[in-house]
């Protein structure tokens, strides 16, 4: 498997980052973790426009989903070819209606469906698209989100994404004995402490040694954040290694 970090910059994008979105790739097959902010613009620069095979929403805020829209225009009116179809789309209750109200003025409009075929995400829940296999699981935010642990079939290796969330139970056992745990580090250690909203570096680091993952990646750090300040409480909890996300880094897995 290879991630593509096409945005990591959390809240809003940063002058090096859009926001959240990951290209995940393996046996010819393209799953995008989330859209938020300027995400569709970098996507370009890593596969073709239509060239995705799936897209999985961890939850709808706008600094994961909102560039959704603007895929929708992409490809409800594309000139060359015809209009596209429809390309599943995984996503919380309601995420027809949550994109819809921020394109449309009229939250009824089905257009979208013509060209997304939404499929709902539930707690606990599993499914399958290309080569992978996704577990999902209701993790602490205050809008419904999840976390993934994604399996490919073949090889068995994991990555572990943990869209936004507070300290939970359910983002360790997903993250369990995963070759890569992409991990949200928002707030800093000593600054902020508001339950069930994010992580800092220091608890993404406790979460990855709780759940002996090989790899923890830092990512959704907000441009007001010190990401080194991250780094070095991650470190601190966590002995394996452990990188910071970077816009257009490309990892192995």
């Amino acid at each position: 498997m290879k991630l593509t970090v096409v945005g990591c910059s959390g809240s809003f994008p940063s002058a090096e980052s859009a926001c959240s979105s990951y290209l995940l790739e393996a046996d010819g097959f393209r799953l995008l973790l989330d859209m938020g902010n300027g995400a569709l613009g970098e996507l370009q620069r890593h596969c073709g426009l239509y060239d995705l095979d799936a897209i999985a929403l961890s939850h709808l805020h706008a600094d994961h989903c909102i560039d959704m829209c603007g895929y929708f225009v992409a490809r409800y009116y594309r000139y060359e070819g015809g209009r596209c179809a429809p390309l599943p789309v995984w996503g919380p209750d309601g995420t027809e209606r949550r994109l819809t109200t921020a394109y449309a003025d009229t939250p009824t409009d089905s257009s979208m469906s013509e060209v997304f075929d939404f499929r709902t995400l539930t707690p606990g829940g599993t499914f399958e698209t290309g080569p992978f296999t996704v577990r999902t699981a209701l993790v602490r935010h205050p809008v419904e989100a999840y976390g993934f642990r994604i399996t490919h079939r073949d090889t068995g290796r994991v990555l572990t994404y943990s869209g936004d969330t507070g300290p939970c139970n359910e983002i360790d056992a997903l993250a369990a004995g995963a070759d890569l745990f992409l991990c949200e580090a928002s707030f800093t250690h000593g600054k902020e402490d508001i339950p069930e909203l994010h992580l800092n570096g220091l608890q993404a680091g406790q979460c990855a040694e709780r759940a002996k993952a090989r790899k923890l990646l830092l990512t959704h750090v907000p441009p007001w954040t010190d990401p080194q300040a991250n780094l070095r409480d991650a470190k601190a909890a966590f002995p394996g290694p452990v990188e910071l996300a970077r816009a257009g880094a490309v990892h192995e897995i």
